[in-house]
């Protein structure tokens, strides 16, 4: 028996704030990227390539938010295509690492040699490109709160932010003391940075694929508010996970007394469910004391 049916698609509602970033960045991206070649600044560089992952994620987001929000017309998707939102942040974590190990690696093959630096695009472009993710951020700030994909492009475009300042602190450092090294070391910390974000984001996702309980909730604390409604002697098969940002599900097999009201079970537990622990899509089936079976499974 079904109850509470009822789907929160945060990332449809942010959608706006992806496109304007999008843009944002979008535009922004080749002026970094020519000036990052002219002035031969690998910070300057590794930057662009890390807003390129931006403008590639940002673009992965508007397509997995227009995606979800399809009706399925196969009949085999049975959840809808809510999940392409988590497969478009995997794509972020992806892209974050392959951007952090290019610039370690370039950075690591520059140490020792000459490199000459021209510090005033480094200055220039880097201090617009911080505007512009700054203008980012606060855009994508309000929904990462609600939407993993919608987290996904903002940790991009915080770790881009830090690049943008990580350019700036290498153009003053190799102008004030006329080295080039720094210039490397900083794009260096760049890339740790990234790394260091994808790895939060990717354990997000993973526990999203792998449908962990969600992240805050208590299986042990749903259960018991299960087992306290009245006419419920047992609660088993209780399985809650996160099918996208925004719309937790739970299934569970409610155990109740031969004459009890399976109408108000069911009722009450939607409404403990939807009010104490935010699962607003829960597959709940009621069960005689003396059905046997069900609570044998492993799993």
């Amino acid at each position: 028996m079904g109850a509470g049916h009822g789907h929160g698609h945060a990332a449809g509602r942010h959608r706006w704030r992806l496109v304007v970033s999008f843009g944002l960045v979008g535009s922004y991206f080749l002026v970094e990227l020519v000036f990052g070649l002219l002035s031969g600044s690998l910070s300057l560089l590794s930057d662009a390539g890390h807003m390129a992952a931006d403008v590639v994620t940002l673009g992965a987001a508007l397509v997995a938010t227009r995606i979800a929000t399809r009706p399925d017309s196969t009949g085999r998707r049975s959840y809808g295509s809510y999940r392409a939102e988590v497969f478009a942040s995997l794509l972020a974590v992806v892209l974050m690492f392959g951007v952090s190990v290019y610039v370690v690696m370039e950075a690591i093959g520059r140490i020792g040699r000459d490199a000459e630096v021209s510090t005033g695009p480094m200055l220039i472009v880097g201090a617009i490109g911080l505007v512009v993710n700054i203008i980012a951020l606060l855009l994508l700030r309000a929904g990462a709160a609600d939407s993993l994909n919608v987290r996904g492009a903002y940790l991009e475009v915080v770790a881009d932010t830090a690049g943008s300042v990580g350019v700036i602190v290498a153009g003053w450092l190799v102008a004030t003391t006329g080295e080039p090294l720094w210039d490397t070391l900083v794009a260096l910390a760049i890339g740790a940075f990234v790394a260091v974000r994808a790895v939060g984001l990717g354990r997000q996702v993973f526990a999203v694929l792998g449908q962990h309980v969600p992240e805050g909730m208590d299986s042990a604390a749903v259960a018991a508010d299960l087992a306290a409604i009245k006419g419920v002697r047992d609660v088993h098969d209780l399985h809650l996970w996160t099918l996208t940002s925004g719309m937790n599900v739970a299934t569970a097999h409610l155990v109740t007394a031969d004459q009890g009201d399976h109408h108000a079970v069911l009722d009450e537990a939607r409404d403990v469910l939807l009010r104490r622990h935010a699962i607003a899509h829960a597959t709940l089936q009621v069960e005689p004391a003396d059905h046997r079976g069900c609570d044998e499974l492993g799993w």
